[in-house]
């Protein structure tokens, strides 16, 4: 099940969205949930309180807070959500990859257009899903999407897992493991021998730690910034973001 959310301030758009993704979802034959936010205040405090999508359609032009700034708010909590945005100005374009947007779409929005952008975007999700870890955890057995995992550390034997939601899991096993397991993610860096990081969910460098988005401060040994701030400057640039 594709869980998707979408945002706009005027309602004769949010109904357009909805109508559009009833016939998607008739014609395509896909299961979708979606959620309907006619404010990005709403859409944030939904977030906050552990709401995750797998699929954002977000309005650029609001009144308040726009989407670039709804954007940007909502990648502290949730790096791997695949951002669309719609909007009537093509004015945002650029700094939309400042968020890592997936597509910027302009209205109006036409059902050709609508449809090959979620025939992609549903498949990039799904690919990625396919990737999932399987974890042996206190709770059971877990499957957990590599896109979802914030950071992991090793304390004392015990393998601490992360997520973007803020829940952590625990298993045992070893990082050396973990850390071959995600390689092929492109994302996954290991700043320190106790822990790896997804380099999608990196708020900030300093020479002594790295910053995440849920503001948890990893500590880099002497020596490593450099070897960590260009690793994570060449992956923002494979994804495609605007840095300034």
């Amino acid at each position: 099940m594709i869980k998707l959310a979408f945002c706009d301030d005027d309602l004769s758009a949010l109904n357009e969205v909805r109508v559009l993704l009833d016939q998607y979802r008739v014609e395509r034959n896909r299961e979708i949930a979606y959620t309907a936010f006619q404010s990005p205040l709403e859409l944030l405090s939904e977030v906050e309180r552990g709401a995750r999508f797998d699929v954002l359609l977000l309005d650029v032009l609001m009144p308040g807070q726009n989407g670039i700034d709804t954007a940007a708010e909502l990648r502290r909590y949730d790096g791997a959500v695949k951002i669309i945005f719609l909007t009537s100005s093509a004015e945002f374009a650029v700094q939309s990859y400042t968020v890592d947007a997936y597509f910027y779409l302009l209205k109006p929005v036409w059902k050709d257009g609508f449809f090959r952008v979620m025939d992609d975007v549903l498949s990039t999700c799904e690919r990625e899903r396919t990737d999932s870890l399987v974890l042996k955890c206190k709770t059971g057995i877990t499957c957990v999407e590599p896109r979802r995992i914030e950071f992991c550390e090793i304390l004392h034997r015990t393998l601490y897992i992360h997520l973007a939601s803020g829940k952590v899991l625990e298993s045992s096993g070893s990082l050396d493991d973990l850390a071959k397991e995600l390689e092929s993610q492109g994302c996954f860096l290991r700043p320190h021998r106790s822990f790896l990081v997804n380099l999608d969910y990196v708020q900030s460098l300093s020479y002594r730690a790295i910053t995440m988005s849920c503001l948890t401060e990893i500590p880099l040994p002497r020596g490593k910034y450099a070897e960590v701030k260009d690793a994570f400057l060449e992956h923002a640039f494979q994804r495609g973001r605007v840095l300034l």
